[in-house]
Order: structure tokens, then sequence, then C-alpha cells
């Protein structure tokens, strides 16, 4: 299966959806088209989305922790929000739940940032 990114500005906030399975084949794919988001457009904050994320391996929490260190250098945060039995398992055995919210929805996380109109 392969992945596709949905990339949406609401305001000051990136909001990534993530469709497939985020893996070795393609975790740089997802880094390149976050950072250059987060570069060229002025995003503060961002949401991942993985509501339909089916599968991720090491390279995935690879790629959401170097995002995760870009936008806390920029002064913002990062939360994640619709994540399934599996992949939540995997951000809790590494440890990435202490450092990055998690939201059940993606308003949820929207109002989490204080970016609510």
């Amino acid at each position: 299966m392969s992945l596709q990114i949905e990339l949406e500005h609401y305001r000051k906030v990136l909001i990534v959806r993530l469709h497939g399975e985020l893996d070795h084949h393609t975790a740089d794919i997802v880094r390149y088209k976050m950072e250059e988001a987060l570069l060229r457009d002025s995003v503060s904050h961002v949401i991942l989305s993985l509501k339909d994320l089916g599968f991720m391996d090491s390279s995935g929490l690879g790629v959401i922790l170097g995002r995760y260190k870009q936008v806390k250098a920029k002064g913002g945060k990062m939360v994640v929000c619709d994540v399934n039995p599996a992949v939540r398992r995997l951000f809790e055995l590494s440890g990435l739940f202490k450092i990055i919210a998690i939201h059940d929805n993606e308003r949820s996380a929207i109002t989490s940032l204080e970016v609510v109109s």
C-alpha cells in the first residue's frame, strides 16, 4: 500500500492528513512535504491527523520527531489526532505521547492550539 499526504492550512496551523502506510519507503516524502510547508508558509503549529494511517514503523516515528523539533524551534506546537490502536501503541512504546499531545479529532486538536474562530 502507498501513502497519500493531504496538507491544509488553517490560520497558522498546518493540518497533515496521512492515508496509507508511513514506513521507510514513504518517510522521505512526508519529511520533504512537511519541511517545505513549514519553511514556505507562515505556520506555527502542526496537527497530524492519522485516522487513515493503517501502518507506521520506526521511520515514521523519526519523521514525526524531526518535524516536532522543527516546529518547537519555531515556538510552535505539534499535536496528533484520530490515532488508530496499532499506531497509538507504537506512539506509547516509543514515548512520543510524553512530548506530543493526542486528541480525539481535528476539532479538538485545533481548539487545543487556541486558533478557533
